[in-house]
């Protein structure tokens, strides 16, 4: 895959993930495929923001690990704002550990040579 459509996924990526977040629960439950434990769904989210951005940046990864992070953060004070959602440090917790799996995933493909 080329670097921009790597790219381009990565933050379209980025998009879906914060539409979700901010969406009224109401709303959510139609959207979500699964109907995962909340933490759960931090962890996966992230962790496939953490394995895009890895991948679409190669070279950046702490840049793209804080960044992300920071994204989380930003989530949570964007949440607590709406009225309709709340905020949760163990949500940015989660979203952490996600960042760690995506990681350890994009790390183990590499040295496998799985990716470039």
């Amino acid at each position: 895959m080329s670097p921009s459509l790597k790219r381009i996924l990565f933050w379209l990526s980025c998009v879906g993930v914060i539409l979700a977040a901010i969406m009224p629960t109401e709303y959510l439950a139609v959207v979500l495929v699964f109907n995962w434990w909340d933490k759960a769904q931090h962890a996966v989210a992230f962790a496939w923001l953490g394995f895009l951005g890895l991948w679409a940046y190669p070279g950046r990864a702490f840049a793209v690990l804080i960044g992300l992070l920071s994204y989380g953060a930003s989530i949570e004070v964007i949440q607590a704002a709406t009225g309709w959602r709340y905020s949760e440090l163990a949500d940015w917790l989660a979203d952490g550990v996600g960042l760690v799996l995506g990681w350890l995933v994009i790390a183990g493909m590499r040295r496998a040579h799985l990716l470039r």
